[in-house]
């Protein structure tokens, strides 16, 4: 099968977190199964460039991609080069697989779809949950659906990866048909070093943005009685940090908190297995690849109910789901958390081995391949 991907960015262009992991690693491993992927993106690294020469192609793990110029800087990623090359490379692709929503490039390349009657599966990563729906640019998006996004939608056929993401997109668009397959995710050989900790570890790995709740984590953990050491391993916007770390300062937390810097595919397992409970609070997640990264770690987590993921914790009892529209909540289910010790070793003990086995790429990819095949 000869499969074109769409999106926005692609590796290394990893500024924009862990949906371009997810995207290179399907591309990477379909092409590994025999099928012939090709990635139509843009040379865009946040507000700035990747180091690319633009309209090229390469060879990247495998994987032919071209990286088209972008006339604008910003999270609209006009691209006309790349619109011609779809307009006029459209029916040679079996299937054509778009990543992302609301910005132009890719609604622009769903209208080329549409006028070329190819129906494209679409992957939103999340673009429809109302936490981006109401928290950036609403209005615009509001008019941009009416416009023109429900037109095109209804000439889409849907990929999620949760079932939190499925009824979110389910409002948007009733009647989309799709099907729901988890993300790709890098999960290395080996088995991780447990660390025995003096005082109870919690880690926190993603981008620090107000999306992830750090803050309502941080207000949770000034409410409990135990000791605990909070890691944060991240980055972000500078003026954001500031104001968590003030916030820690004002609640007297300074001698618990340890920001540890960002950690990369060589050292993060090493992070979490080295920590007692993983903790996301976030106020929206479509999936969340660093929870399936814990688990296999062999680090319990706790994350919000907010978190496509959560279900499939309940499902295995891997952890700790929390609302989060009240603190101290969050704050008893820490506690629960510290004080089950010996359920914290048996999800170590359980959690890698049911990772390796719901999180095979060959099988994952697979029901990728399906979905391709109901798009017609």
């Amino acid at each position: 099968m000869k499969i074109l991907f769409i999106v926005p960015s692609y590796k290394p262009a990893y500024v924009y977190g862990g949906p371009i992991v997810v995207i290179a690693r399907l591309a990477e491993q379909l092409v590994q199964m025999g099928h012939e992927v090709e990635v139509y993106t843009t040379t865009a690294n946040g507000a700035k460039e990747l180091d690319i020469a633009a309209n090229t192609t390469v060879l990247m793990d495998g994987v032919k991609v071209t990286y088209f110029k972008r006339i604008t800087g910003d999270h609209t990623h006009v691209s006309p080069a790349l619109w011609k090359a779809l307009w006029q490379h459209a029916q040679q692709f079996d299937k054509v697989h778009i990543h992302s929503w609301w910005n132009f490039l890719v609604m622009g390349a769903s209208f080329i779809c549409k006028w070329k009657k190819r129906k494209p599966l679409l992957s939103p990563h999340g673009m429809f949950c109302d936490y981006v729906l109401t928290a950036r640019n609403n209005r615009k998006k509001k008019l941009l659906h009416t416009l023109m996004g429900k037109r095109l939608l209804r000439s889409t056929y849907l990929h999620v990866s949760s079932e939190l993401e499925w009824k979110e997109c389910r409002q948007i668009h009733s009647s989309w048909e799709g099907g729901q397959v988890f993300n790709l995710v890098d999960l290395p050989e080996g088995n991780f070093e447990r660390t025995d900790n003096g005082v109870f570890t919690i880690s926190f790995l993603s981008r620090v943005d107000p999306k992830k709740g750090l803050d309502l984590l941080i207000r949770a953990l000034s409410r409990v009685s135990f000791p605990f050491r909070l890691q944060i391993a991240g980055s972000g916007d500078e003026a954001y940090i500031t104001t968590l770390k003030e916030l820690i300062a004002s609640l007297d937390m300074d001698n618990s908190v340890e920001w540890v810097g960002w950690k990369g595919s060589g050292d993060k397992f090493h992070f979490l297995a080295a920590t007692d409970l993983f903790a996301l609070t976030s106020r929206n997640e479509n999936f969340a690849i660093v929870v399936i990264e814990s688990l296999y770690a062999g680090t319990p987590v706790l994350i919000s109910d907010q978190v496509g993921l959560a279900a499939y914790v309940r499902q295995y009892d891997m952890g700790w789901v929390t609302p989060i529209d009240n603190v101290e909540v969050i704050s008893e289910q820490l506690t629960r958390a510290y004080e089950a010790k010996e359920q914290r070793q048996t999800i170590t003990r359980a959690a890698p081995a049911q990772i390796r086995h719901d999180f095979n790429d060959a099988v994952l990819a697979s029901s990728y391949v399906a979905l391709y095949e109901k798009c017609s």
